[in-house]
């Protein structure tokens, strides 16, 4: 099961790398629409959940989003 979970890891890592160069591209394209990048924001933060999802599964202190709102 361990080895599943860092598999599952892995990719989702991976999967957030090839995201974040996806994003730079867009980013210094002046022409990308308001849609791509309303969809990048959503894909970007899918990807920080699951690397926060990661941390804390690792152990490291992982604030609580809902801590910081008010």
């Amino acid at each position: 099961m361990s080895r599943l979970a860092d598999e599952v890891e892995a990719t989702q890592l991976g999967m957030g790398v090839a995201l974040l160069g996806h994003a730079r591209v867009m980013l210094d394209d002046h022409q990308v629409s308001n849609g791509e990048l309303r969809f990048l924001a959503e894909r970007l933060a899918e990807a920080l959940r699951d690397v926060l999802r990661i941390a804390a599964g690792r152990g490291a202190p992982v604030p609580d989003p809902a801590e910081g709102q008010e």
